[in-house]
């Protein structure tokens, strides 16, 4: 089997021949960008040599009841993703990533993962396209489900070689690539926060949400609210690009300190609008992105108590970015929290799609660049050539998005409160009152190309 990438070097393309399991379990972190903790992994190969082509990941199901309709999902998404990007798969390369639960051993935790691995193989055999491969991985050690023979790989397992000492870690280091720990401490600095301060986060929200829907629902308030949240935005950014970033898990420390829980507050509620989030998308290059991800970051940790669902808005800012910036292993991890939060987020359905497919995201970036242009009064040349031509139809739909105000739909939802009567700050319909504003701002379509569906 072969890794091939692109190279600094002398040559313009490295490979490397991976010829064992061993070689295969080492491989992995830097297939994925990190270490896929609890996670099924597949992996496509294609030709004779077995060249490495799309790839998934899937957090491993807890009831072992849903393995099968698992196993079947994602062997019809690997192969038709693959046909998609490149071409059909000859073979696939199964890996299943899970330390052992308490009071279990590594070697017991292969045996009751055993029927998943064998769910898969069968999954990909009704395809037509063999595994080559199934290995588990757990507790520093590897396993493989294809091989027989104990005397390779015998039943306590073999340790997985130490990291940095491998010729796939040193070609990965000459190409730059890097693993940014595990899964479990990337997604650590994206989840909502479970402190003291938590509480007072979530009283911001609930005071904000009652506020916010009172203006949304006054004719001229609606525009002083999408005026205000990027521009509250756009002063948080300048706040962050003040103060030098440092490693990602002291970064994330100081920035939560910067931001104040009534401003987090402000602009989370007012990214649930789909035509804020997509002048949000714009900030996407440059200095901007590099801010943009730190704030985009610190606010989905502030998602806290009920309003995890509005997390998905922040999220799929978090993904966009960094994708556009090419760290592809970040966007995925983001996206994914974001469909964990709001399984039915268009927006980061889209992103994670085009993502996973391989896409240029420049395309995007053309197309916001030139939303942004002719917002700001300029033709959009960038986006087409062809001056003040807009972006074009979301994916999948065959149609020109249109944007639904949210006025509109709160207003028939105002209707059946008696008059006068207002969401109280701090209470639970003050939370139902933000999150009505936020799923009626999803329901129709977007505006920004393939990114702005709804969502």
């Amino acid at each position: 089997m072969n890794k091939s990438h692109g190279s600094t070097g002398p040559s313009d393309v490295q490979e490397i021949t991976l010829r064992s399991p061993a070689e295969l379990a080492d491989a992995l972190p830097y297939l994925m960008g990190f270490h896929p903790n609890d996670s099924v992994v597949m992996v496509a190969l294609h030709g004779g040599r077995g060249r490495f082509g799309g790839r998934l990941r899937l957090g491993i199901p807890q009831e072992p009841e849903e393995w099968a309709p698992v196993a079947a999902q994602l062997a019809r998404s690997l192969v038709t993703g693959s046909e998609k990007r490149d071409s059909r798969p000859d073979a696939i390369v199964v890996f299943l990533c899970q330390d052992p639960a308490e009071g279990e051993t590594a070697p017991q935790a292969v045996e009751r993962l055993r029927p998943l691995a064998q769910c898969l193989r069968t999954a990909c055999g009704a395809l037509d396209v063999p595994v080559l491969e199934a290995l588990c991985i757990s507790d520093g050690r590897y396993w493989s489900y294809c091989c027989p023979d104990g005397r390779c790989c015998p039943a306590e397992g073999n340790p997985l070689a130490l990291p940095g000492t491998t010729v796939m870690a040193a070609a990965a280091a000459y190409a730059g690539i890097q693993v940014r720990g595990s899964l479990r401490e990337l997604e650590a600095g994206l989840m909502p926060w479970r402190t003291v301060a938590a509480a007072e986060q979530e009283r911001a929200l609930d005071s904000a949400g009652a506020d916010m829907v009172s203006r949304i629902l006054d004719p001229d308030g609606r525009g002083e609210v999408a005026a205000a949240g990027p521009a509250l935005a756009r002063e948080l950014m300048d706040r962050l690009g003040s103060t030098p970033a440092a490693g990602p898990g002291s970064t994330d420390d100081r920035d939560d300190g910067l931001l104040g829980p009534d401003e987090a507050a402000a602009v989370i509620l007012g990214l649930q609008d789909r035509e804020t989030r997509d002048r949000a998308a714009e900030w996407m290059e440059g200095a901007e992105a590099v801010n943009a991800l730190r704030l985009w970051r610190a606010l989905a940790r502030r998602c806290v108590g009920p309003y995890v669902e509005h997390s998905a808005a922040p999220l799929a800012l978090a993904g966009w970015v960094s994708w556009s910036s090419g760290d592809e292993a970040g966007a995925r991890v983001a996206l994914g929290l974001a469909l964990r939060a709001d399984p039915d987020y268009t927006f980061a359905q889209l992103l994670h799609q085009a993502c996973n497919q391989g896409l240029d995201p420049e395309t995007l970036r053309r197309c916001l660049r030139g939303e942004r242009q002719l917002r700001d009064g300029h033709g959009a040349e960038d986006v087409s050539g062809r001056s003040g031509e807009r972006c074009p139809p979301v994916a999948g739909t065959g149609q020109r998005p249109v944007r639904v105000p949210v006025q509109r739909q709160a207003r028939r939802k105002a209707a059946e409160r008696r008059p006068g009567e207002a969401p109280r700050p701090g209470s639970s319909t003050g939370r139902h009152r933000a999150r009505d504003v936020r799923r009626r701002g999803r329901r129709g379509t977007g505006s920004t190309g393939s990114t702005g569906s709804s969502g």
